[in-house]
């Protein structure tokens, strides 16, 4: 008995000028997601980083108020390599983010400020598909992040966001999250695997303190990108759960 083939990916939506990507932690948008940005950049669309946290707890051997800005650093020159200029951080604590009013109000505030087509975010299922279990804090910024976007949108939830200027914001069209074992939809990588790889390779102190099999980034990315790539027809893509919005 044969196993049959997955289905095979849809390209995602590239109609679109300004997205904004709310991860957790310096580092989730280059495990996957930094080629698919330096595509766009390149098309001339605006890309926009907002981390969760600054990854202070993330290398074993370095205490949090010496890596936190060690890991921004790394961060705001990773994202340099493939476009992109605008990097904030929420400052909530690493390993400990909570979904909960505080993080979807922040979350809000960013949409809103920024008025994005797309919002971008990591996978927040259980797993990545199998035994490889998801971490916390990614569960807890994306499922944040598509209760704050639609909050970001009613002008009677978080009304201190009126008082703050903050106009509400209709207008992302769809959320994206990256590598979601559920993913349906895709983009062609092949043109920028490079630079995705490049920009990994930015975080320089935390792929040394990590070690092991995703400290090599090419390698990491290689398998991840021809994975997503065999079901596009492509030689490298990344892939994307696309929920809409309009």
């Amino acid at each position: 008995m044969t196993e049959q083939a997955p289905e095979p990916f849809e390209p995602v939506d590239e109609d679109w000028q300004t997205a904004v990507a709310i991860v957790a932690h310096p580092d989730d948008m280059e495990y996957g997601g930094a080629a698919a940005v330096a595509r766009w950049t390149a098309q001339g669309k605006k890309v926009i980083y907002v981390m969760v946290t600054s990854g202070e707890a993330g290398i074993d051997s370095m205490g949090p108020e010496e890596c936190g800005p060690l890991r921004e650093a790394e961060q705001i020159a990773s994202a340099r390599v493939v476009g992109v200029e605008t990097v904030e951080f929420l400052g909530y604590p690493d390993g400990v983010v909570e979904y909960g009013l505080p993080l979807r109000r922040d979350i809000a505030r960013v949409v809103r400020r920024h008025r994005p087509d797309i919002v971008i975010t990591s996978n927040f299922r259980e797993s990545y598909g199998g035994v490889l279990l998801n971490q916390a804090d990614h569960i807890a910024v994306g499922r944040a992040a598509l209760d704050g976007v639609r909050d970001a949108g009613n002008r009677w939830v978080f009304r201190e966001l009126l008082d703050e200027g903050h106009e509400p914001w209709n207008g992302v069209r769809q959320i994206w999250a990256v590598a979601s074992p559920q993913a349906r939809h895709a983009v062609d990588t092949t043109d920028t695997f490079d630079l995705g790889v490049a920009s990994l390779e930015e975080h320089k102190a935390y792929l040394t303190g990590l070690g092991g099999a995703m400290a090599d980034a090419r390698e990491f990315l290689e398998g991840f990108g021809r994975g997503a790539g065999t079901r596009l027809g492509t030689r490298f893509a990344v892939p994307f759960e696309v929920f809409p919005l309009r």
